[in-house]
């Protein structure tokens, strides 16, 4: 076997550290603990860090990083014709004199199940601790790209919306099963052939709650939100609203992870028969865009729409959008989970039954304001004659009575007739 020494790690060792480190991932372990960014930063910072070389060559390397008495192993690598040589086992000591020297009494590392490195530990003393289970949490913005984030107006919103939305079962399993499940777990779509979806679309009458479903994917994924407003974007650009749709979508491919939001989507996506000139320049624009958005993983475009019929049909068309996902109005588990929320702890004074078949017309954010208006007309009468009685079925019966309602017989009907012609789930 060729002679081998070790020494400290140099900055002009990066190159071949790196190799090094790509050869001592085996095929079956996990992804490690630390990135080789966080190894080379470690090193370059002078914490502790030797490499095994044999002549010019480093076929080995080791790093660790300090924390008072205690430092944490981040790596170590072996070339693959370098294995089963004694030397991993030798990096790890000289290592650890290092870290001796410095005070650390406590060495502990976390290796995938598999890797390099592990059987030098073993060989070296180190001892394996059963029953111990590792947490991360992954914060997924970097401060470049939170502050893009803030320049284009998005948000990372709060974990737990899809489990707020109140009724609308079946489209939650829908959208759960199709769009969120492929996407928080690619690795296991991957082994059934499933491709994760890049773009939906969500079409219903106005109230529905199809913004709230786009929040609520971006929240379950924990990826940031952006919403695009066709108006908006008209109204800051010097060159028309397809210059303004290009420059927007160029920015948000900086971004390595988003649910990109577009609401009212006809408003730019109209269909091109008897289009002005303008708006088929839109719409174009809009559908060259797509394809470019699609080509990577981590990102979702949401559409929605009132009215589906007046979309173009290319935009429709599979390639572009990998389903087409009715919203429709909430029946009546859905309205009476609505009603349960907003009405708290009145539910026990209230016949529920008699609003939900009170409200037959009624959105979400309909049956929102009926509850908030009952339990306004309890507390002024509260406040008057200070009897201490709660809301009562008829003040929420009168509120019902006072809104107009979202919906309409002809909305729903458009509603069918577009299930029935444009839905792919």
């Amino acid at each position: 076997m060729p002679p081998w020494r070790l020494r400290d790690y140099h900055d002009e060792d990066l190159d071949q550290a790196i190799q090094v480190w790509d050869q001592s991932r085996t095929p079956g372990s996990g992804e490690p603990v630390f990135s080789v960014a966080e190894v080379v930063a470690a090193a370059r910072a002078g914490q502790p860090a030797v490499v095994a070389e044999v002549g010019d060559e480093v076929v080995g390397m080791a790093v660790a990083q300090t924390q008072g008495e205690r430092a944490w192993i981040q790596l170590v690598a072996l070339g693959s014709r370098w294995r089963h040589r004694g030397i991993g086992s030798a990096l790890l000591s000289d290592l650890e004199r290092r870290l001796r020297s410095q005070g650390v009494r406590r060495i502990c590392a976390v290796l995938p199940e598999g890797a390099v490195g592990a059987a030098a530990m073993e060989n070296s003393g180190y001892t394996r601790r059963e029953g111990l289970i590792y947490f991360e949490m992954l914060e997924h913005l970097g401060l470049d790209q939170a502050n893009l984030l803030d320049e284009l107006g998005g948000q990372l919103l709060p974990p737990g919306l899809f489990n707020e939305m109140a009724g609308m079962e079946q489209e939650k399993q829908i959208i759960e099963r199709r769009i969120v499940d492929p996407l928080a777990h690619p690795e296991i779509a991957e082994r059934y052939g499933v491709q994760p979806p890049k773009a939906v679309i969500l079409f219903g009458p106005p109230g529905t709650g199809k913004t709230s479903f786009a929040k609520a994917i971006a929240s379950r994924l924990g990826w940031p939100f952006v919403e695009l407003f066709p108006s908006r974007l008209a109204a800051t650009s010097t060159g028309g609203l397809a210059a303004s749709l290009r420059e927007a979508f160029a920015e948000l491919a900086e971004l390595d992870e988003l649910v990109l939001f577009i609401d009212e989507v006809e408003e730019i996506a109209t269909a091109r028969s008897g289009a002005t000139t303008a708006e088929l320049g839109v719409t174009n624009e809009l559908l060259k865009l797509i394809p470019t958005f699609r080509q990577k993983d981590s990102r979702l475009l949401v559409c929605a729409t009132n009215a589906v019929h007046s979309l173009d049909s290319a935009f429709l068309r599979p390639g572009r959008f990998d389903y087409v996902i009715p919203v429709g109005p909430p029946d009546q588990p859905a309205r009476r989970a609505v009603w349960q929320r907003y009405l708290g702890k009145a539910c026990v004074h209230v016949d529920v039954d008699r609003l939900v078949g009170a409200s037959e017309f009624f959105t979400p954010a309909d049956i929102e304001f009926a509850a908030r208006k009952g339990a306004q007309a309890a507390f002024e009468r509260e406040m008057r004659d200070g009897r201490g009685e709660p809301a009562t079925t008829a003040d929420y019966l009168n509120a019902i009575g006072e809104i107009r309602p979202t919906l309409t017989a002809d909305m729903l009907a458009e509603f069918e007739r577009g299930k029935a012609e444009f839905a792919r789930v």
